[in-house]
């Protein structure tokens, strides 16, 4: 079975390496484990294998904040999840091709889906719609203005939006995505300029985790569930970049570091989608 280690915090594309290890073996009672379909290589993956992320476990370590797989075998006592079906892990290490984890940490998400747009789930759709939710009580009509609107994070907070009568200000950094915004629905697109005014401005920390961990686990799971049929019927999508096998790792990280991308660098551990 093949997993990216680190065996060093650096350079991510020196840093990770694609080796053999054994495999996961057989699910225990309350276990799942499932094949890595694919993963998406985000900022917060690029900074972990830096060493600058929050997180810097004793090495070697295996990144990854996010997939999407597909159950291959449940241990006893699991019901939610059976073989066949589509999961994403709320837990890390997932930058490998086949993975062990509690039955409470798999989600699972509806047939159907683009399994692409799939992998990019658990993140950033997560964190548009509690950016919305958690800090202010937005009613239609209000305005809300967001930095490197461009990024899917920005794109599913414009949607999202949207939907709720809550006007967008996106502010970007290349005068080519304008258009892009404009058509998924934002209301005024803004070139990044001069320092903003900042009287009166408050900054509050945001982290995933902690907004999840304030809802219960089936409030976690229902979050899932809506933001994964809106996926599936195509409300919410992000752009992918491009796809590599896991074996091009080190290109692949090369790829999701430069600018001028238009989307998400996926790595595909078990072949073609």
């Amino acid at each position: 079975m093949k997993r990216i280690d680190l065996s060093a915090y650096g350079a991510p594309e020196t840093a990770a390496n694609c080796v053999e290890v054994a495999d996961v073996g057989a699910p225990g009672p309350g276990e799942v484990v499932f094949d890595v379909l694919a993963f998406p290589i985000n900022p917060a993956d690029v900074s972990f294998c830096r060493g600058s992320y929050r997180l810097r476990p004793p090495l070697p370590a295996t990144p990854g904040a996010e997939c999407v797989g597909r159950v291959a075998a449940v241990g006893a006592g699991v019901t939610p999840v059976r073989p066949g079906d589509l999961v994403v892990n709320m837990q890390r290490e997932n930058w490998v091709q086949r993975r062990r984890i509690r039955s409470e940490d798999a989600i699972p998400v509806p047939a159907g889906l683009d399994l692409a747009q799939a992998a990019m789930l658990r993140i950033n759709p997560a964190t548009a719609l509690l950016l919305l939710e958690d800090h202010v009580a937005l009613k239609p009509g209000d305005w809300v203005i967001q930095d490197v609107a461009n990024s899917a994070v920005g794109r599913h907070l414009i949607v999202l939006s949207k939907a709720r009568g809550v006007k967008t200000a996106n502010v970007v950094h290349r005068d080519d995505v304008a258009a892009e915004l404009r058509d998924l629905g934002a209301d005024v697109v803004l070139k990044d300029g001069p320092a903003l005014n900042t009287r009166g401005v408050s900054l509050t920390g945001f982290n995933l985790g902690r907004g999840l961990a304030k809802r219960t686990p089936a409030q976690v799971r229902e979050i899932y569930a809506d933001l994964a049929v809106k996926i599936r019927d195509g409300v919410l999508k992000a752009p992918v970049d491009s796809r590599y096998p896991i074996e091009d790792i080190k290109a692949a990280l090369v790829r999701a570091q430069q600018g001028g991308r238009n989307g998400k660098v996926l790595v595909l551990p078990n072949g073609p989608l």
